[in-house]
């Protein structure tokens, strides 16, 4: 087993940090002795032939279909009430857990509150006839979900003004796991990606070997009692721990191996990989003590101890504010 060092913040923590990153030649804001940085430029908006249209409702739930490889597929779009035609705003498609409805998913993660607008695709029925998502052993054998979201980008950027610098993928569990597959068959359509309880099994690094890095959160419960976060054996596969899942993401992204660990509370815990390549690339890991397998802060059913300590759509909305494209 590789060893693997911890860093936590106190004492010593700036001068640790400013060795070691000008040892890596990875410039680190702010941090006296690091090697000088290039400012940050966040780029303009980037707007989409949908800038401008008409017809689209600030606040409206815009129902669509689109065919997928000779599939019709359904998705809806939920347009911020602060939407404004001419200002192209982020983009955010999230993909519900197996066997989950795209509404409830909407309620429990409230991310239509966020100003942006959001996509809730459906996935289709799998082996076991519930809705799930290409990259599990129990999807579709004629999913092509990829294709899916390539589709739904292409509608959505035609007809509503989204920034294409500022989109993003978010899921849960089994949408977790193919939030995980675009980030690698489609790394350079999306600016970030955020997974909660992911499912991920072996489908969901199918092209992760020649995929570029990129910036990731991820939340998962150490009591999960449907996705283990110490790994373990569903539907005939092994899936990883999540520790060894993490390990890929950042090898993939050129990331210093030293972890920062900050305490958030009680249950949760911030492991953070800063020191990426890209510049800006940040890889990120939420481990909740005791939670269970569900979207933290939801409290959709009453809260739930551990993880509703910590507001996961506040959280990555955060993220994904610090990386949009560059």
């Amino acid at each position: 087993m590789t060893e693997r060092r911890i860093i936590r913040r106190g004492k010593g923590f700036a001068t640790f940090v400013a060795v070691a990153a000008a040892a890596a030649g990875i410039s680190v804001p702010g941090v006296a002795g690091a090697t000088p940085p290039t400012a940050p430029t966040v780029p303009a908006p980037t707007p989409v032939a949908g800038c401008g249209s008409p017809t689209v409702t600030r606040g409206a739930a815009i129902e669509r279909t689109t065919r997928s490889d000779g599939v019709e597929r359904h998705y809806r779009i939920r347009i911020p009430a602060s939407y404004d035609a001419r200002l192209p705003v982020p983009l955010i498609l999230a993909f519900h857990g197996r066997n989950e409805k795209s509404t409830r998913f909407e309620k429990v993660t409230r991310l239509s509150s966020l100003p942006a607008v959001v996509v809730y695709p459906d996935g289709l029925r799998g082996r076991s006839g519930e809705p799930s998502w290409q990259s599990a052993p129990y999807a579709s054998p004629t999913a092509d979900d990829v294709g899916f979201t390539a589709a739904i980008l292409r509608d959505v950027r035609s007809t509503v003004c989204v920034d294409r610098a500022r989109t993003y993928a978010v899921g849960r569990s089994n949408g977790g796991g193919f939030v995980a597959l675009l980030a690698c068959r489609m790394p350079h359509e999306f600016a970030a990606f955020a997974a909660v309880s992911g499912a991920f099994y072996p489908e969901s690094a199918q092209g992760c070997s020649s995929s570029a890095g990129v910036s990731f959160v991820e939340f998962h419960g150490t009591a999960d009692p449907v996705i283990h976060y110490n790994g373990g054996q569903k539907f005939a596969e092994t899936y990883p721990s999540i520790p060894q899942w993490l390990s890929g993401w950042t090898h993939r992204a050129n990331c210093l191996d030293l972890p920062v660990e900050s305490q958030i509370n009680s249950y949760v815990t911030k492991v953070e990989w800063g020191f990426c390549l890209p510049a800006g690339t940040e890889v990120t890991h939420y481990r909740i003590a005791g939670g269970g397998h569900r979207w933290p802060g939801s409290r959709v059913g009453g809260s739930s101890g551990p993880s509703d300590t910590i507001d996961a759509t506040a959280v990555i909305w955060q993220f994904f504010a610090r990386h949009p494209m560059r």
